[in-house]
């Protein structure tokens, strides 16, 4: 049996890659992931790709969040590969229709509006002047005198002339010349986080990204999730557990709660606390996303849980750290 959409997006929430990469638009760093251009290589991603391990591909990352509705999509660009060496580096070359050479020479038509000729414009040119080679007449004026009547073609190796050049590719890399119909020819994409995906990503794992990068800034040791076992011998998983200094070690738990609705119910705060009272660890915090009930902020206190409201990543991410720091309840 298939697996729902959303079903799908909160296994990809459980990735760090993933995590680390959302965290992104939901800071605001990025609002629209554009591609950048490389002659070597085409269109990549390189804020993403610095995100990505070696043995990762972000066109395949970035499918799989598109296909799960993470991301929305729009069409940047396309472009051309080589089909035999498959380099982006391809330069346009307009051909003979006749010998297929591209050693051609372009110019423009010209219309003597009066008299009616029309010649190649370098058959106009007497000096600095423009006259007309049928009648003679000096032409002064653009689009009274005369006007531009087109392009005209000539090869320079089979000497015939023609209006429209065969358009073919070069690659610079094989030297393959290569027709349209031949060539690899992809789209490229702009990505934006669906609004879906928001919502659901900033009340779940995105936040904890963030919130191991900040641990591991102070050097902590931290094991998201994290099971530790309590003095019961059951074992207890929390979101995040993290760990200070090495002879006696200080242990933090983190647990976040979210809701799509204006309060957080008290029911995380009493799971917590069942968690807690068989673990004992020296510091236990709650994030409650957007805030907490008044009945779950009650018991928050009477459980010596720190409580940490936020309504973004970015003010859950303050907030910790500084309820980390001093060891108080911080509201946003």
């Amino acid at each position: 049996m298939s697996k729902k959409p959303h079903e799908k997006r909160a296994e990809l929430f459980k990735k760090s890659a993933v995590q680390i990469f959302l965290s992104k638009f939901l800071s605001g760093e990025i609002e629209r992931l554009e591609p950048e251009y490389d002659p070597k290589i085409g269109y990549h991603y390189p804020l993403l790709e610095s995100i990505l391990d070696e043995s990762s591909n972000a066109e395949t990352f970035l499918n799989e969040l598109h296909t799960a509705g993470i991301l929305e999509r729009e069409l940047y660009d396309k472009i051309i590969y080589c089909p035999k060496c498959g380099s982006a580096n391809i330069s346009m070359r307009y051909c003979c229709p006749f010998c297929r050479s591209f050693n051609i020479e372009k110019s423009s038509l010209m219309e003597h509006i009066r008299c009616g000729y029309i010649g190649m414009e370098k058959d106009f040119k007497k000096g600095d002047k423009l006259v007309c080679p049928r009648c003679g007449e000096e032409l002064v004026k653009p689009d009274v005198d005369y006007r531009k009547a087109g392009v005209w073609c000539m090869c320079n190796d089979c000497r015939k002339s023609f209006d429209i050049p065969v358009p073919t590719h070069f690659c610079r890399e094989c030297h393959l010349t290569f027709m349209f119909e031949d060539a690899d020819y992809k789209d490229v994409y702009a990505y934006r986080l669906t609004e879906e995906a928001r919502k659901e990503a900033s009340l779940d794992w995105v936040f904890v990204a963030p919130i191991i990068r900040l641990l591991k800034s102070k050097g902590l040791k931290v094991e998201s999730p994290g099971v530790l076992k309590g003095r019961s011998g059951a074992e207890h998983v929390f979101n995040i557990v993290a760990f200070k200094g090495e002879t006696r070690r200080e242990v933090s738990v983190i647990d976040i709660a979210t809701t799509r609705e204006d309060e957080v119910s008290e029911q995380p705060v009493i799971a917590m606390f069942a968690k807690i009272y068989d673990v004992t660890p020296d510091k236990s915090y709650l994030i409650a996303v957007p805030k907490m009930n008044e009945k779950g902020k009650k018991m928050a206190v009477s459980y010596n849980i720190i409580l940490i409201e936020a309504k973004s990543q970015k003010q859950a991410i303050k907030a910790l750290e500084e309820s980390f720091n001093s060891g108080t309840s911080k509201n946003q």
